[in-house]
């Protein structure tokens, strides 16, 4: 297994436009945490950035959950990183 870090970069109202989609987020992140996939998660403060921690074999799992964020998809995330 390996660790892997995915890093967000918000956009500048991130935590006032995040609401609409928030459960959805975090029922997307307790998913993967059930499935011993995510270790860790939040926004660091300022919330420019936030730092997810995943432990699996390969990136894809991460990528997935890139794939399927909801934050990304309504352009919350203005860029993101995968990094070993």
């Amino acid at each position: 297994m390996k660790y892997f870090i995915l890093t967000y970069t918000t956009v500048e109202d991130y935590i006032e436009r995040r609401m609409p989609f928030r459960d959805v987020h975090l029922g997307l992140a307790a998913e993967f945490q059930q499935m011993g996939v995510l270790i860790m998660a939040g926004a660091l403060n300022p919330a420019d950035k936030a730092v997810l921690v995943f432990q699996c074999d390969d990136e894809s799992l991460v990528e997935e959950f890139v794939s399927r964020d909801p934050y990304v998809k309504n352009g919350l995330i203005t860029t993101w990183e995968i990094r070993e």
